[in-house]
């Protein structure tokens, strides 16, 4: 029997050859064309960058004030207190002095009631680095063509505290309408979008603490594919709150040793590191394609020259003892980079200031760098000495430090590395002070738990 005709023509229609291939991908050349930062050391990218290069601190003792318990009775804030085993923390200066972050600006109008700490301090950099790129499009083509990545970490988790409160003790109609748009990790892009009308990709990725360098290199990826011209992209973090930090305290992650001098406290690469020290704050870069950057005239500050992704595939939070996904992350942004480790001058380390992190990735760069390492050649630093682990932002404020490096010719310090790790030797040795050299090349590592790792290569401006 003749098959029914309906069922030739779906058969020819769903055959394999029924669709061309989808067109080629010509990968494009992403720059970054703007900067804006919300630190421990300031509000802005000059007071921040200012401030590490000069060896200060962003560190300071905790008071139970920090812990955002004002529901909460003066007994039960006291106690919480006391309870925690680290007290220092990296906090974000606010206030209206020049350099400081002013809250009124961004969290004090009835617009802003939906809005929790993490995307205000998204928003002010946002905005420092639109400004720097000269890049504040009205026409709705250009607008379609500009898209937001920006991730965190944790969200508010003040405001889960805050409700859980409520429910306990049974005021659950007292619950903020706004209480779900005020933790959403994905609302920082979505603030960032609605105020400058960007309707192109909308995206935020969690990935912990290498959230703001993947972010980052997503938004590198989504315009070498063509999905936008330009990208807010980075990270955003508030975690100085008393379930945050005591959540951290129980799983022995923070320093507990140095709670009588906190600037001292964080000290990567140092035999008396004993855990890193939370904080706070944003990153945000303008990524932009080659060309596009050119015809407008923009400032090209870097280029992204590649991205590299790994799984540890092994712990919860601790790396694997050889670092394999740390080497695997770096050599990946290499391979698509068309760059030598040799050329590269400088590597902004992820180094928390943990007994075990620090020396596993202190191994895997001199694996991957060899006797470029070794020789003394290539410049080293963690700047968590200086603001502490910004856990969702890390990743994208140092990234701003690597790009600052190549486009200032100064290699950043290591603060508090009084006796280094046994891993390094004479010539292998991180930064004890702010280095002015020519830097071609930076690489920036961010590692998270769950055993997830990001790297981002940055070339100097074509």
């Amino acid at each position: 029997m003749a098959a029914p005709a309906w069922r030739k023509l779906f058969t020819r229609r769903t055959s394999s050859s029924f669709f061309d291939p989808p067109p080629p991908v010509r990968s494009r050349r992403v720059v970054v064309t703007g900067l804006g930062m919300v630190t421990p050391l300031g509000c802005g990218v000059e007071t921040t960058w200012k401030r590490l290069i000069e060896g200060d601190c962003g560190i300071r003792a905790l008071t139970p004030q920090d812990l955002k318990m004002n529901g909460f009775d003066t007994e039960t804030q006291s106690y919480t207190y006391d309870q925690l085993t680290s007290k220092v923390a990296a906090i974000v200066p606010c206030g209206t002095n020049p350099g400081e972050f002013n809250e009124d600006l961004w969290f004090n109008s009835k617009e802003h009631r939906s809005m929790a700490r993490f995307i205000g301090y998204a928003l002010c950099a946002a905005e420092e680095a639109l400004k720097d790129a000269n890049w504040m499009p009205t026409e709705p083509d250009q607008r379609e063509r500009t898209g937001v990545s920006v991730g965190g970490g944790t969200g508010s988790i003040s405001d889960i505290l805050d409700a859980a409160q409520l429910i306990c003790e049974k005021r659950i109609r007292r619950l903020s309408p706004f209480f779900i748009p005020r933790i959403l990790i994905n609302m920082a892009s979505g603030h960032i979008s609605m105020k400058y009308g960007f309707q192109g990709p909308n995206h935020a990725a969690v990935t912990a603490c290498a959230t703001g360098a993947h972010s980052l290199g997503d938004a590198t990826r989504m315009i070498q594919f063509g999905d936008s011209d330009v990208m807010v992209a980075g990270g955003t973090e508030s975690s100085i709150d008393a379930l945050s930090i005591a959540g951290f305290c129980r799983s022995r992650a923070l320093t507990t040793k140095y709670n009588s001098s906190p600037q001292e406290s964080s000290r990567p690469f140092d035999c008396g590191r004993d855990g890193f020290v939370i904080g706070e704050g944003s990153g945000i870069l303008v990524l932009e394609e080659l060309e596009h950057a050119k015809n407008r005239g923009a400032k090209i500050y870097a280029e992204i020259r590649g991205y590299g992704m790994s799984g540890d595939a092994h712990h919860i939070t601790q790396p694997h003892a050889d670092g394999r996904g740390a080497i695997l992350a770096m050599t990946s942004a290499f391979k698509q980079s068309g760059i030598h480790p040799k050329q590269v001058d400088y590597v902004n380390a992820h180094a928390t200031s943990t007994p075990l992190g620090d020396a596993i990735e202190a191994n895997a760069i001199k694996h991957i760098f060899s006797d470029h390492a070794t020789s003394g050649a290539l410049a080293l630093s963690s700047t968590k000495g200086a603001i502490g682990h910004l856990l969702g932002a890390a990743g994208a404020v140092e990234a701003i430090f690597s790009v600052l490096a190549i486009h200032r010719g100064i290699a950043p310090l290591t603060l508090n590395l009084s006796k280094p790790d046994p891993v390094f030797n004479d010539a292998f040795m991180p930064l004890t002070a702010s280095k002015e050299m020519p830097i071609r090349a930076a690489l920036s590592n961010s590692f998270g738990f769950g055993g997830t790792n990001a790297s981002l290569l940055f070339s100097s401006a074509p």
